[in-house]
């Protein structure tokens, strides 16, 4: 006669805690991801155009200035610390222009700067505007100017 002999199952089993415990860790993992691997955050465009003393304020708090004017008119007259590149050679000098800072695009009068800002946009640039009434009202308000090459 054989005797029916039950064998105890070999299978540990987690304690519930131990249960709660993994599922904690990989609800802070699924939220860790979901964070670190988010996009940054959209940086607001500016508008289109601003006036000569918003310009100058973007100016004081480290815009990169471009003058798209020409070099006779850029040594009559420019805005300290700007970067001069024409409007003419601005599409093969993009990389002259920072993407990481915002740009204030200036000419003489606002026209050339307004086209020289959507030549920025279109190549990518967020971070851009046109500053209206060019360096003609810059000198007129009497804000710093720099004379020569």
């Amino acid at each position: 006669m054989k005797k029916n002999v039950i064998k105890a199952s070999s299978k540990k089993t987690l304690p519930v805690w131990a249960w709660v415990a993994l599922g904690v860790v990989v609800l802070l993992a699924v939220v860790w991801a979901m964070v670190a691997l988010q996009p940054p955050a959209a940086v607001a465009a500016l508008p289109a155009e601003i006036s000569v003393d918003q310009a100058a304020l973007k100016r004081n708090q480290g815009a990169y200035m471009l003058d798209v004017r020409e070099q006779s008119e850029w040594d009559q007259f420019h805005i300290p610390g700007a970067a001069l590149i024409p409007l003419g050679d601005l599409p093969n000098r993009l990389a002259d222009v920072p993407k990481d800072r915002e740009v204030v695009v200036v000419c003489r009068s606002g026209n050339r700067s307004a086209t020289g800002r959507d030549i920025l946009l279109k190549a990518g640039y967020k971070q851009v505007t046109s500053m209206a009434g060019g360096v003609t009202e810059w000198q007129f308000k009497k804000l710093p100017i720099a004379t020569g090459p």
